[in-house]
């Protein structure tokens, strides 16, 4: 009977073990004692929650596990000012090595390839300090290729969100920066409604926007009354370019329009654009319409069933197209008469007044 209890007592064990959600952290801080001080802290938004303070061993060695998010986030270990930062997905175990007196400095970070991409971020934000103008263009430029290529990943947030020399890596008022931002916000809406960082993405585009659009209304050529076409050459799903400027040519009134398939907001809104289609077509109208989804499996499936011109973006926001007519979230429209811009429209609910008045 004593032997039944025994291996009864392992099987709970064992299912208790199977059954627990939660991620570790351990490894060795040469140097410290078991009166060093360690706080694990969790992001929330750029706010750190405190989540366990802990202690290495005499030698240095220490562990800590916690309940593993429900969405993949951003966690730091803190000793006094200094900082390792690292993400954690689900049941994710990583090994973290350093010294006592280079904590936040020089470390290793081992165990998840999204681990690694954020120490290597942060080992080389740490390279840029006298970094000049252009290496800190070059660094961000390749580091926007790296977010583009996964904009809804957790390594493209921790990114965006990352300050260098107390000055964000990714302002929102710049140009370049707020199309990057915007890619990482736009494929969170899309793929990640309900993750606890895709509300606080949307508004710092945003808030990017609003700014953007009040700092160069008066000279921005594309915000102007009237503006020069910029030409567009872009494929279709079968393979044939079609170029901007021809179809402007051919009629009178072309409407170019930016947008995301895959986003929410795509059914609905191509219902509108096809009832106004079925009312303009006769009258010298067409739509030129450039996808910017993260790929082009949604945007090809859909363009099949659509009757106006739809291309597709390769780069997605940081596309040509979208820099050259500084689109910074979707959809976005213009409204070209006789060749030339007359109209830029970014609230849907306004587009059809704005045909109106050029048609």
């Amino acid at each position: 009977m004593k032997s039944k209890i025994l291996v009864l007592g392992a099987i709970i064990a064992m299912m208790a073990s199977c059954n627990s959600n939660k991620f570790k952290v351990e490894g060795n801080i040469e140097g410290a004692t078991d009166t060093t001080q360690l706080v694990l802290e969790v992001s929330s938004n750029g706010n750190w929650l405190i989540l366990d303070s802990i202690s290495p061993d005499a030698k240095g060695h220490f562990s800590v596990s916690e309940e593993a998010p429900e969405y993949p986030n951003i966690y730091r270990l803190r000793m006094g000012g200094q900082s390792i930062y690292f993400p954690i997905d689900s049941l994710d175990k990583l090994t973290i090595n350093t010294k006592l007196a280079q904590f936040g400095t020089q470390y290793t970070v081992a165990g998840s390839q999204h681990a690694e991409q954020v120490m290597k971020i942060d080992q080389e934000a740490m390279q840029m300090g006298n970094a000049s103008e252009a290496e800190m263009k070059a660094w961000k430029h390749k580091l926007a290729e790296q977010i583009v290529a996964d904009p809804s990943g957790i390594v493209a947030y921790y990114a965006i969100n990352k300050y260098v020399n107390n000055r964000p890596l990714f302002d929102p008022a710049d140009d370049f920066d707020l199309r990057i931002v915007g890619a990482v916000a736009n494929a969170f809406y899309t793929f990640k409604p309900q993750d606890p960082r895709t509300d606080f993405l949307v508004s710092v585009l945003t808030d990017g926007q609003k700014r953007r659009r009040m700092n160069s209304e008066a000279t921005d050529t594309v915000y102007a009354d009237v503006a020069s076409l910029i030409d567009i050459k872009l494929q279709d799903y079968n393979g044939t370019t079609h170029d901007l400027k021809d179809v402007a040519a051919k009629h009178s009134t072309v409407l170019l329009n930016f947008t995301i398939y895959q986003a929410d907001f795509s059914p609905v809104f191509n219902k509108m654009l096809n009832d106004l289609y079925s009312k303009y077509k006769g009258r010298g109208f067409e739509i030129y319409q450039v996808s910017v989804d993260p790929d082009n499996v949604a945007w090809s499936q859909a363009a099949k069933n659509l009757p106006w011109i739809t291309v597709y973006e390769p780069l997605g926001i940081n596309g040509q197209s979208v820099g050259a007519y500084q689109v910074t979230g979707a959809p976005t429209s213009f409204v070209i008469r006789n060749g030339e811009i007359v109209e830029r429209v970014e609230d849907a609910s306004k587009l059809e007044a704005a045909l109106a008045r050029h048609i």
